[in-house]
């Protein structure tokens, strides 16, 4: 079993564009059908210290939202739930191989509860990420479902902390964060249609057609799809050395609200692109990716109203209803010193510059709120592999956010946990 196509095909970043994972075991059927399983159990016992949150309107803080400092620890899964997945295999007819996955994403803990967990809400989150169907053949694929997005998906892939905890939010997230938000944006699952070329030596070419989102808190049409692509190359570059890149992009266009105060009726967008390479050489890895583009937010792109300032001032756009722009870049090296251990460390940051309005409104922020500038956050991780089955990790992570008005808020987290694939 590849263990990276087995976590990332069954755990919350999965490679659905590359087809179903390798499984555990596969069960056959008559007439050449087929049932397999593949899945992980996550469990991390996390501790985060994080400062307070600077006083006045402010955009939202996913380390602490509170007046005073925060700390805690709990036992939670990390930036990757625990999951069960099915995948059915039909046999290949006229020359199409097809295949239907389902993926159910449960955490561990119990529902938060303010500092700490409730006990007596045993109901932890179960999310069906994943639920479609792929058809491939001569003229390539067609995936249709649930499934994870192109835009920034390779990204967070990429990062060593989607198999870890990265950093660690207060409550009222179901994971940790790992670097979304802090190198990335978060790509989010949804319905789609995609298609994705053949092979050309590497090189692929994939289009996806996604339900739309809204730009703002003021959207209300979204008449058009969300369109994003894909264009990734993988190649193996002698015996242990191999190489990955890929560039992404996404659009949507929207109508504001008629009776929006700014703007009604106009016309909003979101718009953005990433680039990112992988390469292996021998047991090191490095690996670098970067982003940019408008009405994008700070934390998972189209943010909407997600770490909102107030109903119109969101961290997508501007309290005019105009578009900020946004980029951020994650930085990474890990190395497999032989097959039982593993370091890695990784640095990344997402920033937002403030619209020319945002600007207008420095000497009265305390009514209108103050815009995210900066989070940025370092990684350092130790990873043992009892087994191919079995991994132990060893994690401190160090996180800071920077408003527009210099002022800032930090966290330090540490995270030991272990995770069972099969």
């Amino acid at each position: 079993m590849k263990r990276f196509r087995a976590v990332a095909g069954a755990a919350l970043m999965t490679l659905s564009a590359l087809g179903t994972a390798n499984a555990a075991f596969v069960i056959g059927g008559e007439n050449g059908w087929q049932l397999s399983t593949d899945g992980i159990v996550d469990v991390f016992d996390t501790y985060m210290s994080a400062s307070a949150k600077p006083s006045g309107t402010r955009s939202v803080s996913f380390l602490n939202g509170g007046p005073g400092q925060y700390q805690a620890n709990e036992v939670t899964v990390g930036l990757l739930p625990s999951v069960i997945a099915f995948n059915v295999k039909a046999p290949i007819v006229n020359g199409v191989e097809s295949s239907v996955r389902v993926g159910i994403y449960p955490s561990i803990q119990n529902s938060s509860s303010g500092n700490g967990q409730n006990r007596f809400n045993t109901s932890p989150n179960i999310d069906f990420r994943e639920f479609f169907y792929t058809a491939k053949g001569q003229y390539g694929e067609l995936l249709a479902g649930r499934a994870l997005n192109l835009y920034q998906g390779k990204s967070i892939l990429n990062d060593m902390t989607l198999l870890t905890a990265g950093v660690v939010p207060a409550p009222g997230t179901t994971t940790t964060l790992g670097h979304i938000g802090y190198g990335y944006l978060y790509t989010n699952f949804s319905a789609q249609l995609r298609y994705t070329t053949p092979d050309f030596s590497g090189l692929k070419v994939s289009f996806e057609l996604g339900e739309p989102y809204n730009v703002s808190a003021q959207t209300a049409k979204t008449p058009m799809p969300r369109f994003e692509t894909e264009i990734s190359y993988a190649t193996t570059l002698g015996k242990d050395n191999n190489l990955q890149a890929w560039m992404s992009a996404l659009y949507q266009g929207a109508t504001r609200d008629d009776a929006a105060t700014f703007r009604p009726g106009g016309y909003e967008r979101s718009v953005g692109g990433d680039a990112g390479v992988t390469l292996g050489i021998g047991g090191i890895q490095l690996h670098a990716s970067s982003y940019v583009g408008e009405g994008l937010g700070m934390i998972s792109a189209q943010d909407g109203t997600l770490a909102a300032i107030s109903a119109t001032n969101s961290n997508a756009v501007d309290g005019s209803g105009c578009n900020r722009t946004q980029f951020g870049f994650l930085a990474q090296a890990t190395y497999q010193l032989n097959p039982e251990w593993k370091l890695g460390v990784n640095y990344g940051q997402n920033r937002q510059i403030e619209t020319a309005y945002d600007k207008s409104q420095r000497s009265s922020y305390t009514a209108y709120g103050v815009p995210m500038f900066k989070q940025e956050a370092v990684d350092a991780m130790v990873v043992y592999n009892l087994n191919k089955f079995i991994q132990f990790v060893a994690e401190f992570a160090y996180a800071q956010n920077t408003w527009a008005d210099s002022a800032t808020q930090h966290s330090n987290s540490l995270a030991l946990g272990t995770m069972y694939y099969w």
